[in-house]
């Protein structure tokens, strides 16, 4: 099965890596714009291959989408960050550019590909590119809320002093540090409730913690993390080329999900190898309903920006 990666920066070669890794792929194929990056980055990749044990090749090329015909599933990671000076609709408005253009040129050297959208912001990138494609809505899925939820078990298990497989945890809503609703209710050690071990205060901590996860690590790292996302991704890319039917939350196009329409906001949904084959409808607080209107509200304003 053959996979495109678009974009070879800290955030697409380590999705890269860990699908090679894993295996399961026959080729990951690394686009980037910028002359001789991703074949660097192939190139060193391949070079740990003897040493990690795995066969996938992984092809880099710079800007030739002919080179990623016939892949299955395409994860795009382009686009720049916030600059000193820059306001958010100029940001909206290179990174819509780049997606549309990166999305378009996937679909049409591949029709069935399913697409990854991890470029930021990524509910409202999610939307512009099922707005652009027309593409069936299970084909077209947004990263976020699989990390988001990473992030959330992390704290929960650091919390707890619990082996992080002993925790369980998710977080809908949108993936921005005001959108994200951390489902603490529903948090889990071993299938008891982590409020059985943990007081208020802790739990109110954990949640606050985990909506500030990616700013927390742009401060001590001085730029964006790398590694989660692109474990987050590269596990997305697993369940659809394994067809494991696990659960995700992943940003999404609703049509009446939990009373929103014409949105992509992070939920529950079964992955498998038609990318998404069912959005759970689990049952949510008022209280978490709240917030999942408040989320809808912020991604709403943002998509508003975009030059549809």
């Amino acid at each position: 099965m053959k996979i495109t990666v678009v974009g070879a920066g800290a955030v697409g070669a380590s999705c890269a890596e860990y699908i090679a890794l894993k295996d399961f792929a026959s080729e990951v194929v690394l686009l980037d714009i910028k002359e001789g990056f991703a074949e660097g980055k192939a190139m060193d990749l391949m070079q740990t291959a003897s040493l990690n044990g795995f066969d996938t090749k992984i092809t880099g090329v710079t800007g030739d989408y002919s080179q990623t015909a016939g892949s299955h599933v395409a994860v795009i990671t382009s686009g720049i960050p916030r600059k000193p000076g820059m306001t958010r609709e100029e940001l909206i408005g290179i990174n819509a550019g780049i997606v549309k253009d990166v999305a378009t040129q996937l679909v049409a050297h591949s029709p069935e590909v399913i697409l990854i959208v991890v470029s930021n912001p990524m509910d409202t990138m999610t939307y512009l590119a099922h707005k652009s494609l027309g593409l069936p809505k299970h084909r077209i899925i947004g990263m976020g809320g699989a990390l988001d939820s990473a992030r959330f078990k992390y704290r929960l298990a650091e919390a707890l002093g619990a082996p992080i497989s002993d925790v369980d945890g998710m977080v809908i809503g949108g993936h921005s540090d005001t959108g994200m609703v951390p489902l603490i209710r529903l948090a889990t050690r071993n299938s008891m409730p982590v409020h059985s071990f943990l007081g208020q205060a802790q739990l109110d901590d954990i949640v606050e913690q985990t909506k500030v996860g990616g700013a927390t690590l742009t401060k001590l790292l001085g730029t964006s993390a790398w590694y989660a996302p692109g474990a987050a991704v590269s596990s997305m890319v697993q369940a659809i080329a394994c067809d494991q039917k696990k659960v995700f939350p992943c940003s999404v196009m609703l049509d009446g999900q939990y009373g929103f329409e014409d949105i992509c906001l992070g939920v529950p949904v079964v992955i498998g190898k038609n990318g998404i084959e069912q959005i759970i409808e689990i049952e949510l607080s008022p209280e978490e309903k709240d917030k999942m209107k408040d989320s809808a509200e912020g991604v709403r304003s943002v998509n508003d920006l975009l030059q549809l």
